[in-house]
């Protein structure tokens, strides 16, 4: 019997050297393991950005209204449990031994040649199964046509908004990346497409009528506004003002109207009351998602690690900064396009310190550095613990730390904040 820690490895040491795409594999898998996906309804969320903040929404939300809901998402922060969530709890690590190991068990020698995500996908479908889960709320790990994911019949998509991202894998326009998302509309399904740009809507728009499946748009049947610490909701059937919402920053609006008119899709099978509703959005916790981890100094942690999450950041940013000069530990990995998120980063930061994420994919904080320094004050220091308690270290009243650049960075500084991890619960 492998410990967590050895099951771990196994997991994570199946890594290929490219990345593979497809969903033959993990159907066949489900199909040995007794098609556990079958066996719960589901939600299931695509997009760029802001996907994993309105699953979170989403799981919050439905959680106060009484249902068992589970929770699938990646990558996690501290701890691989993060990724799947049973109710109000992460998975036990001995259940992540177990399932493993009669996944293992059922698959046989070849194991299939599963990639990780795949097998990581398996075992939140096998746990959700074996959980009784009244739904499932799964985040796509990347694109949406041929994520492991994919395999679901769900009662309705969602897609967030839609960015340049993984050029590589999903094409190199925001109208190629669109129809790779749109590929989990399915026939019939209803989709809610998000606030995004015109033309990325109008591509998802046009998969939704040529299957047949009815679509809530943005701006055309919901609308969301944001108000000082609260936002507004008008949907085709709901209506509500001063709404709560757990999560900082004004781009959180978008997720929560984009997770509101999914929960209006559902709302015949799974109904929510709006005592309900409010409790679950006041509720919500994402962690490392324009999180403040800290008051004196103020110190937010964001796991923006694309041009267009860059830029969400950068526009909530004055909404807490109090005029404070920023400090900025930056830290990326090398597949990203990092060059196009250093310029706006590089106008709001008083200095910069890149560092080396501790990933094999982290780009050379050198080069980076040298691409901050064009702009603004910039030096490497290549541990992100060290670096990050530098930066506190050297703050006052009118000084905020800023750490984003990649959701693996957050999570090696998370632990510095204790009353962070507190709120980051099992």
């Amino acid at each position: 019997m492998f410990s967590y820690a050895e099951t771990l490895d196994f997991l994570f040491d199946r890594e290929v050297e490219r990345m593979q795409l497809g969903l033959e594999r993990v159907e066949r898998a489900l199909a040995l393991c007794g098609s556990p996906h079958a066996r719960f309804p589901s939600l299931h969320i695509a997009g760029t950005n802001g996907k994993g903040s309105t699953a979170a929404l989403l799981h919050a939300v439905l959680r106060a209204a009484g249902y068992r809901v589970g929770l699938y998402t990646s990558p996690h922060l501290l701890d691989f449990c993060e990724r799947i969530r049973l109710g109000d709890g992460w998975i036990r690590q001995q259940d992540v031994v177990d399932g493993v190991a009669w996944i293992r068990s059922r698959l046989g020698p070849a194991q299939l040649g599963l990639t990780p995500f795949e097998l990581m996908t398996l075992l939140a479908f096998v746990a959700f199964a074996r959980a009784e889960v009244d739904i499932a709320v799964v985040e796509v790990g990347l694109g949406g046509r041929l994520d492991a994911t994919n395999v679901l019949s769900p009662l309705v998509t969602t897609i967030t908004q839609i960015g340049l991202d993984h050029q590589a894998y999903l094409g190199s326009d925001l109208a190629r990346i669109a129809a790779e998302k749109g590929g989990i509309i399915k026939p019939g399904v209803p989709v809610v497409v998000g606030r995004m740009e015109a033309d990325s809507q109008a591509v998802l728009i046009d998969i939704a009528r040529r299957r047949g499946s009815p679509s809530l748009v943005y701006g055309r049947d919901f609308w969301a506004d944001a108000g000082s610490g609260h936002f507004g909701y008008r949907g085709r059937a709901w209506q509500y003002e001063n709404l709560p919402l757990g999560l900082a920053g004004a781009f959180q609006v978008d997720n929560a109207a984009a997770a509101l008119a999914s929960l209006e899709c559902l709302s015949a099978d799974f109904p929510v009351s709006g005592a309900q509703l409010c409790h679950g959005l006041r509720q919500v916790v994402w962690p490392g998602r324009f999180q403040i981890v800290s008051n004196r100094p103020l110190v937010i942690l964001d796991g923006a690690h694309n041009p267009h999450a860059v830029a969400a950041l950068v526009s909530a940013l004055p909404e807490v900064l109090g005029g404070r000069r920023v400090s900025l530990l930056f830290g990326v990995m090398d597949d990203k396009d990092w060059p196009s998120m250093v310029p706006p980063l590089a106008r709001i930061a008083d200095q910069a310190v890149v560092t080396r994420v501790c990933n094999p994919r982290a780009a050379d904080p050198q080069a980076v550095a040298a691409a901050f320094a064009e702009a603004c004050p910039a030096r490497v220091c290549s541990d992100a613990r060290a670096a990050c308690r530098q930066l506190l270290d050297g703050a006052d009243a009118d000084t905020a730390v800023v750490v984003c650049g990649s959701l693996f960075l957050v999570g090696e500084v998370l632990p510095l904040f204790p009353s962070a991890l507190r709120g980051h619960s099992r």
